[in-house]
């Protein structure tokens, strides 16, 4: 929420509705997914290791950091109705295949693949991890430094299924890095839910907020790889 009085009135809302308290952009519905949460915020040390995983090639890292990932499952109805269930599945949102190659691998999908390793420490048992199914047919600029409007036209029509099967009538968990203004993670929910997805959750690491002041998050809580391969 922006400022106090918001989430004044979106907790009034949720009591009033039985719900979660929701901003205005999902109460208007300007969202193709059903919800998102994010492990923490995207400042301080956390920013440091998403940037360090990016831009530094340590796709171990981002296996790491995907089992923060489960805390952020476990707050919410994921542990409930999904960990348990045969009908959810991971889906990493998708580089262009020229970025991919570019930076050797995508984070989200080692995310994803901490996450799903968690989980089976934690239950036994995980949702599928499908890697494929969701394509970006056409390279784009960075969503970086475009405003609202620009960062949906940005992404409107790049994303498509390739294979509807493993999605159909299930819960997709999209699984990403950061999200900031979810135009990303919207547009990707609406080529699953095309295909036959029922629901499309998001779960970031991190959630980027521009409108508040940066906070910072103690290193103890992020996971570390002591390997002396990350120390490097």
């Amino acid at each position: 929420m922006a400022s106090d009085q918001m989430t004044e009135f979106g907790a009034g809302e949720a009591s009033r509705l039985g719900g979660p308290a929701r901003c205005t952009q999902c109460r208007l519905g300007e969202y193709e997914f059903d919800w998102a949460r994010s492990y923490g915020v995207y400042a301080g040390s956390l920013r440091a290791a998403i940037l360090q995983l990016k831009f530094h090639r340590r796709q171990r890292l981002g296996r790491r950091l995907g089992t923060a990932l489960a805390a952020a499952w476990a707050e919410e109805v994921l542990d409930r109705e999904i960990a348990e269930s045969e009908a959810a599945v991971l889906v990493p949102v998708p580089l262009h295949p020229s970025r991919q190659r570019g930076r050797g691998f995508n984070q989200a999908e080692e995310l994803g693949r901490g996450l799903a390793r968690a989980l089976i420490h934690k239950s036994g048992q995980a949702p599928r991890l499908e890697t494929r199914c969701l394509r970006r047919v056409r390279a784009t600029p960075p969503q970086s430094g475009l405003a609202l409007r620009a960062r949906h036209e940005n992404v409107r029509g790049v994303f498509e299924v390739r294979s509807a099967e493993p999605l159909r009538d299930r819960l997709v968990v999209l699984v990403d890095d950061v999200m900031t203004t979810g135009a990303t993670a919207s547009a990707c929910a609406k080529a699953l839910k095309r295909a036959g997805a029922r629901q499309v959750a998001v779960l970031t690491l991190a959630r980027a907020t521009p409108q508040f002041p940066d906070i910072g998050m103690p290193s103890s809580h992020l996971p570390v790889d002591d390997s002396p391969r990350e120390r490097q």
